[in-house]
């Protein structure tokens, strides 16, 4: 494989006090990706499950049994949560999906490609320095598989996101328009030159910016989509020009919110209420309640989602395996006498259904004796066919294990307050939830 093209890193663009001023605007933008993508708490919550899924893909294509096929199988999955994930990886999906006219991308009828395809994400699963992860791509790229190009990095992102940036068009878009290079789609080499500029980027505006590179990606996504008018800098006029434009930008950014902005509130506000509503029910029953760490703080009827909730996890808890991922689940009603799970609950109002499940698994197979029992997802009455069908998925094959219920918001809604004034236990919970019940 050539080294990268030094003309297209684009480096010697990235100083300027422009670039830190229209970073520094980003952030404070309130529709822009760092407030409605980046700062989104339920963002953090897919990296386990997604490498729980890959780790999936890899193990089907070293048994043979990933198939000739990418609707229903086990990278569907992994690539449709990823796609889920805000406007930075809309359209995910996109680079995976078998176009038969052309046999791209050649990993579905091509054994020795999807063997390659498999050790590489195998690799990168394993990887414990940079330079492993970038050697890996470079295998990869000597195999010449077609139709299989950068677009992979999105799935690495989510295993490295310290090492490997997010790419998609806009991306490309954003970091041409910013640093003058010419980065093409569809090549490796292409992509690691402009991931050289990349860490220059985040590098110089680290301040502003984050290890991360989720936010210098969603930072050139919104460059590329034309959120914001870049400067003519050989040019006095044109600079005035973006000067004016920049001021018309920051005078909209006080206004009135975008609809993404509005919708991004929207969802966050009514995950918020129904882990509320969750919450105050365990209570009246006599529970003791935990609410996900990165939400606990978050304001609900007038104080926090957490007050008169458990400050630390239970120890038998605390200490297993799985903790990490223990303490995301939304809401956990804890037995008083036994400090086992009675009850989980993961409110998936417009996030990956499969992350849910894939939390509640490590919950259930990453403790002894039987602490954990009785799972719920919580979702809108319209998602209860998502929910089934993310069920019935190969990739799922252990879920079978768990007693998972579908709690449909409008049964939560219309029934909280009579099952927490007559109810005891789990009896009234477990009357208006729906099993899920895998097909053999």
């Amino acid at each position: 494989m050539r080294s990268p093209p030094q003309a297209n890193d684009g480096r010697r663009r990235l100083d300027g006090p422009w670039v830190a001023n229209l970073i520094r605007h980003w952030r404070e933008d309130s529709g822009a990706s760092y407030r409605t993508w980046f700062l989104w708490e339920e963002r953090i919550k897919n990296f386990r499950s997604i490498r729980r899924g890959l780790q999936a893909v890899v193990e089907e294509i070293r048994a043979d049994t990933f198939g000739n096929a990418y609707r229903g199988s086990s990278l569907e999955t992994v690539v449709h949560s990823i796609a889920e994930q805000r406007q930075v990886f809309r359209g995910a999906d996109h680079a995976f999906l078998w176009k038969p006219k052309l046999r791209i991308p050649d990993i579905y009828e091509d054994r020795a490609n999807q063997v390659a395809f498999g050790r590489f994400l195998d690799t990168c699963l394993c990887c414990n320095a940079e330079a492993h992860v970038l050697a890996a791509i470079r295998a990869l790229d000597d195999v010449r598989i077609k139709g299989l190009g950068p677009a992979a990095a999105n799935l690495l992102y989510f295993l490295h996101p310290t090492w490997v940036p997010p790419f998609n068009t806009a991306i490309v878009k954003g970091y041409n328009a910013l640093t003058g290079a010419n980065v093409k789609l569809g090549r490796w080499d292409e992509y690691l030159a402009m991931r050289r500029g990349i860490v220059d980027l985040n590098i110089e505006h680290r301040a502003l910016l984050s290890n991360d590179f989720g936010a210098v990606a969603g930072f050139l996504f919104d460059v590329g989509s034309g959120r914001y008018p870049l400067p003519e800098r050989d040019a006095e006029v044109a600079l005035a020009r973006w000067r004016a434009d920049l001021d018309r930008v920051r005078a909209e950014a006080g206004g009135t919110p975008s609809k993404a902005a509005v919708a991004a509130g929207e969802a966050d506000h009514t995950h918020t209420e129904i882990q509320g509503w969750i919450r105050d029910l365990g209570l009246a029953l006599g529970f003791d309640v935990w609410i996900a760490s990165n939400d606990a703080s978050r304001p609900y009827a007038g104080g926090r989602l957490s007050d008169g909730c458990l400050a630390r996890l239970p120890e038998g808890l605390a200490a297993n395996g799985s903790a990490d991922t223990v303490r995301l689940i939304d809401v956990l009603w804890i037995d008083k006498a036994s400090r086992d799970v009675a009850a989980a609950f993961e409110v998936e109002h417009t996030t990956s259904i499969y992350s849910g499940i894939v939390r509640m698994l490590d919950l259930a197979l990453g403790v002894e004796g039987g602490m954990a029992r009785n799972f719920f997802l919580v979702a809108p009455d319209n998602r209860e066919e998502d929910v089934r069908a993310q069920f019935a998925r190969p990739a799922f094959s252990r879920v079978g294990e768990l007693d998972l219920r579908y709690l449909a918001y409008s049964e939560l809604r219309g029934h909280r307050e009579t099952i927490a004034r007559f109810g005891s236990g789990l009896k009234g919970v477990l009357a208006i939830a729906r099993p899920i019940a895998r097909t053999p």
